[in-house]
């Protein structure tokens, strides 16, 4: 391992949040550091913060407790108002009897008073309500020190201050991020699986291209003959299943390895070699192409089969296509497409078969195959069109559901979808980069 270098690791899971290991320099003079980068904010995870949030559902709590104990409190005022004319009048009965009293008289000062007998569960309660107030008193005095302990420790600023210039620095740390040279893949992080939806073959996909402000989310049910898409206006909407509207497609697809790009969805179509290109602000075929010799209609797909003869992919380089063809004896061709035309600008041939791969993702004009769909998945196989050279790799690639029909990386994101078994997943990706200081060629 170079001793110039960095990882980068992004979408993180919730727990974790931004840590520098390292920060060197290399006696060549080239930046040395090691950084963990999280997709959330550090202020909604860091120990302060947790125990801020702790503080404020204590105070919450007791806030509500007070209402509680308010509206009780008035409740019962009202109904021993209402009885204290009652009590006065018995009194004065009481007062003006001589020591007999009527059968009549006595029965209905009998009655009166079994009018009187819910009072004393009222007066129980008015003495529980005050071991409460004492209580309440205790845990807001608790509180108050609890607060005045931690704005000590945060010295001058406050929390909103502290928070603000947090996320002013993650802006720059995630703006740096975004910097970084292309990098070889390294690790894939365990899966977080973002939704439950749909069938077990299927695909998802965010634009590669789109403002970060862009969160929009497609989605795909199906391996073929479909041409309903669902687009959905946030991942928190794609999450909870509302906001989104529909495209259908006027030739249905074939396959999962779709991708949107640039505002257009690329699409292979059903029992054809031909590539789509769907625009879908406008709703219509902006071009289609026929993809030179490749094969179609199951005749080279991956190994879990549903017509994935043909997979789109878009890296930070671009839009590629990997198939194969009868001249290329069903070994895994890497085609680089032009997204405006749909022409092969120049294609690779990495001699892997591809029906022994499971899925495969592009990072970095590197092309990147699993040696299975099914459990016990790795990252077997990286071909680089730049050297147009490979190597096998060992990368563990945990396969949690047991069936992936589709996975793609999002340059954007720095992350992988799956469609694994009928759940939307991601991926964490770590990629090793080697970063020259200003002043290095």
């Amino acid at each position: 391992m170079s001793n110039s270098s960095i990882y980068e690791t992004l979408f993180q899971s919730p727990e974790e949040g931004w840590q520098l290991y390292t920060s060197a320099q290399a006696p060549d003079g080239k930046c040395i550091c090691t950084a963990v980068i999280p997709a959330q904010s550090t202020c909604s995870r860091d120990g302060r913060s947790r125990e801020l949030r702790q503080l404020m559902e204590k105070v919450q709590n007791v806030s509500q407790s007070m209402e509680v104990l308010e509206l009780r409190t008035y409740r019962d005022l009202q109904y021993v108002r209402g009885m204290e004319t009652l009590m006065r009048s018995l009194d004065a009965r009481l007062r003006a009897a001589d020591g007999s009293l009527s059968a009549k008289s006595f029965q209905e000062l009998k009655d009166r008073m079994a009018e009187l007998l819910p009072l004393s569960s009222v007066l129980e309660q008015y003495k529980a309500d005050t071991r409460t107030i004492v209580r309440l008193r205790e845990e807001v005095r608790n509180l108050s020190g609890s607060l005045a302990a931690i704005q000590e420790e945060m010295g001058a600023y406050g929390y909103e201050d502290l928070q603000q210039r947090v996320m002013a620095l993650e802006a720059r740390l995630h703006a740096c991020a975004q910097k970084l040279g292309c990098g070889k893949l390294t690790g894939v992080s365990n899966p977080i699986t973002i939704r439950a939806m749909g069938s077990r073959f299927g695909s998802w996909m965010t634009d590669t291209m789109a403002p970060s402000a862009d969160s929009r989310v497609w989605y795909m049910d199906g391996y073929y003959k479909g041409r309903r898409v669902l687009e959905f206006r946030t991942l928190g909407d794609f999450i909870k299943g509302q906001n989104f509207i529909q495209h259908l497609l006027p030739q249905p697809w074939a396959g999962t390895g779709h991708v949107v790009y640039n505002g257009s969805l690329f699409y292979n179509k059903y029992q054809s070699n031909v590539v789509v290109k769907y625009h879908f602000r406008s709703r219509s075929v902006l071009v289609q192409r026929n993809l030179p010799g490749a094969g179609y209609n199951n005749t080279f797909p991956y190994s879990w089969g549903g017509f994935s003869d043909m997979d789109f992919m878009v890296d930070e380089s671009g839009l590629w296509a990997v198939y194969t063809t009868n001249q290329n004896a069903g070994n895994i061709v890497v085609s680089r497409l032009d997204p405006h035309t749909l022409e092969v600008v120049r294609s690779w041939d990495t001699g892997y078969p591809k029906r022994s791969a499971g899925e495969a993702f592009m990072i970095c004009g590197v092309l990147y195959v699993t040696n299975s769909h099914l459990a016990g998945a790795k990252v077997y196989f990286a071909y680089f069109t730049n050297t147009s050279s490979y190597e096998y790799t060992d990368v563990p690639f945990h396969n949690q559901y047991s069936h992936i029909s589709m996975l793609d990386y999002n340059p954007r994101e720095r992350a992988l979808y799956t469609w694994n078994n009928g759940h939307q997943v991601l991926y964490n990706v770590t990629l090793f980069h080697v970063i020259s200081t200003a002043g290095d060629p």
